[in-house]
C-alpha cells in the first residue's frame, strides 16, 4: 500500500511538472509577441521555450511509456 502511495505522488508530481513546463513555455510565446522585444531577447525566449517543451515532452512520453507498460502488465 505505501508502495502505492509513493508511485501515486510520483505521478503526480510529473504531471504538475508537465503542467508547469507547458505554462512556462506559454510564458515564453507570450514575450515574443510583444512588439518591443529585441533579436537578442526573442532569440533567448525562443531558446528558453523551446528547453521548456522538449522537458514537457520528455515528462509526456515518460507518462506514455509507463501506462504501456501497466497495459501490458494487464493482459
Amino acid at each position: 500500500m505505501a508502495k502505492k502511495k509513493i508511485e501515486e505522488n510520483d505521478n503526480q508530481e510529473e504531471a504538475v511538472s508537465f503542467e508547469t513546463k507547458i505554462e512556462e513555455a506559454k510564458k515564453y510565446l507570450d514575450k515574443l509577441i510583444e512588439p518591443d522585444i529585441t533579436l537578442s531577447q526573442s532569440v533567448e525566449a525562443y531558446k528558453k521555450g523551446m528547453a521548456e517543451i522538449e522537458l514537457a515532452q520528455k515528462l509526456l512520453d515518460n507518462a506514455k511509456l509507463e501506462f504501456e507498460e501497466l497495459s501490458n502488465k494487464e493482459f
